[in-house]
């Protein structure tokens, strides 16, 4: 009887006597993985580097390197390190983390669900974390806690929605894909109807205003405090996922066939809900909602690395990093000095990428 580590190791064969084309040529993981851990040291200082202050590249270089050792900064240099070193660095980092989380994410729902279309907001908790953030941006909500309320609403509200999600969702015979595919997406509509009044309902232009951008997405608010909270969540989310990665390549197979190998289904399942959940509120709390990062991403790392998640964990958060960072730069330099909502380039990027990907003959789903 094949072990969990064989069958869930093994990659399927599929030769062309069986009519279906051939599979695509790979990078080598090793490879692959060493080119995105360069590409994301390059791109942090590239997300410091770029801007509409007029900084030369050079100039922000140099502040950078003087934040990272420690350096000496003249009086007259003391505003533009600040732009660098305060503003652009800690937001680069946090595009880096919240890119990483969203991807790994979507690798975790879309074997969770079984679903292609899967990605971390199709449980509804960014819907439900919009709502807590509306209700401080356009009411004033949790005011109290100053500079700490928008993270805290959202992500409160990103909480309950979850467990509404899994209330509503859970059956005695535990959860299921299509139960819990059809609950989000109808509480989805749900907090979107919510937060769409909010907007409506505001007494200031500049409040709605401030509502749409964080509903598309905006790293506008990054700062040193928002970075570790974020990058803890994402951190013992990836954790927790790269030591089930095994026991997601048997629930991707189905529920029996993942039973046959000693997976408990419904166990892994709740464990993936909780996890899933806690990353995508602590993300979303800090930038907003951002689609299409954890759908295209993983589908992407999925043509390039095929579908054992041991390979995919190693690739996808990197590459939704790497992503997400460049996203950032665009937004605010395309129409410099105003800022684009994430969301609309990140949906720019996705859907012709993921319809070139869906047009490859070779790709499918979980497979090759």
């Amino acid at each position: 009887m094949a072990t969990l580590r064989d069958r869930t190791s093994a990659a399927p064969h599929r030769g062309t006597g069986s009519g279906r084309p051939p599979p695509p040529r790979r990078i080598p993981l090793p490879l692959l993985v060493t080119g995105l851990c360069v590409a994301l040291p390059v791109s942090l200082a590239c997300g410091a580097g770029f801007g509409s202050s007029g900084l030369a590249w050079s100039e922000a270089l140099s502040y950078l390197w003087a934040g990272l050792t420690g350096g000496a900064i003249a009086p007259d240099e003391v505003s533009s390190y600040t732009i660098v070193w305060e503003l652009r660095f800690p937001r680069a980092l946090l595009a880096a983390v919240v890119g990483a989380g969203l991807a790994s994410v979507g690798v975790a729902v879309q074997a969770m669900v079984r679903n292609a279309l899967a990605d971390p907001f199709v449980l509804g908790i960014s819907s439900g974390a919009g709502v807590g953030a509306n209700a401080v941006l356009v009411f004033g909500a949790f005011g109290a806690l100053g500079v700490w309320a928008l993270s805290t609403a959202a992500f409160l509200s990103a909480l309950a929605a979850m467990t509404l999600v899994y209330a509503i969702a859970r059956t005695p015979r535990g959860l299921t894909p299509l139960r819990l595919v059809l609950t989000g997406t109808a509480l989805y509509y749900g907090f979107s109807a919510v937060t769409t009044f909010m907007v409506f309902a505001a007494e200031h232009g500049e409040a709605a205003r401030s509502a749409v951008m964080w509903l598309l997405g905006s790293l506008g608010g990054a700062s040193w405090s928002s970075v570790p909270i974020a990058a803890g969540a994402v951190l013992g989310g990836l954790v927790h996922l790269g030591w089930s990665a095994r026991r997601l390549n048997a629930l991707a197979m189905g529920d029996e066939t993942a039973a046959a190998l000693g997976v408990d289904p419904g166990r892994l399942r709740r464990e993936l809900f909780l996890t899933t959940a806690a990353v995508t509120g602590a993300v979303v709390a800090v930038s907003g909602a951002i689609g299409f990062v954890g759908l295209m991403v993983p589908h992407a790392a999925r043509m390039l690395v095929g579908a054992d998640h041991r390979r995919l964990l190693a690739v996808a958060p990197l590459a939704g990093a790497v992503l997400l960072i460049w996203v950032d730069i665009l937004s605010r330099v395309v129409l410099a000095p105003a800022e684009l909502p994430l969301g609309v380039l990140t949906a720019a990027i996705g859907v012709p990428c993921f319809i070139l990907l869906m047009r490859r003959r070779s790709y499918t789903f979980g497979g090759v």
